[in-house]
């Protein structure tokens, strides 16, 4: 990861930045800045929150990050504020009931529901359970579809190292999906 921290709570005495630019920002980097951090484990309830947070923070910063290395700064920020509200909440497992959205209601039968849920769900624990090293490399690589040129410079890291940490986080994936697996079948889950 970068060696710059960065810090959500100092107060900062830098120049305004420009609202075109914020709003720029916010609509450009929302939703990477949202998937990231639920992917980093984040619940979805919190997740909204914490994006707020990401984006507060470049809000105060902006003025001070190059134009091109908005979303480099973003995703130090979303590491950030995403591991501070993990070790806040303790890592609570409170799942709430959520209803389904609308356009899952009306594509999706109840069934169908339920399986992407489940599904969801269970992508999410195993991303949380992977080393955060290999998980941002596969969250970004996998879900976010980022090239390993792009990952390397958001993550300030050689090629190499993503390459490395992309095949040992594919290997760890595999091997979290085939235990899930085996206990589904033997808690006799099967369809």
């Amino acid at each position: 990861m970068a060696a710059q921290a960065v810090a959500v709570d100092e107060a900062e005495s830098s120049p305004p930045v420009s609202p075109e630019r914020m709003a720029g920002l916010v609509r450009d980097h929302y939703a990477f800045v949202w998937r990231l951090l639920r992917r980093l484990g984040i619940g979805e309830g919190d997740a909204d929150d914490a994006a707020q947070r990401v984006f507060l923070t470049a809000a105060g910063r902006l003025s001070r990050v190059e134009p091109g290395r908005e979303r480099a700064f973003l995703y130090q920020v979303a590491l950030y504020v995403g591991a501070r509200m993990r070790r806040s909440l303790g890592r609570r497992r409170e799942e709430p009931i959520e209803s389904a959205g609308e356009r899952e209601a009306h594509e999706l039968n109840g069934e169908q529901v339920l399986e992407r849920r489940q599904a969801r769900a269970l992508l999410d624990r195993l991303l949380d359970e992977m080393p955060e090293d290999l998980r941002v490399v596969f969250v970004l690589f996998e879900l976010e579809e980022l090239s390993t040129r792009q990952i390397a410079e958001l993550c300030e890291i050689p090629i190499g190292t993503v390459a490395s940490r992309l095949r040992r986080a594919r290997e760890d994936f595999e091997q979290r999906v085939a235990r899930a697996e085996a206990r589904r079948r033997f808690s006799g889950d099967e369809p």
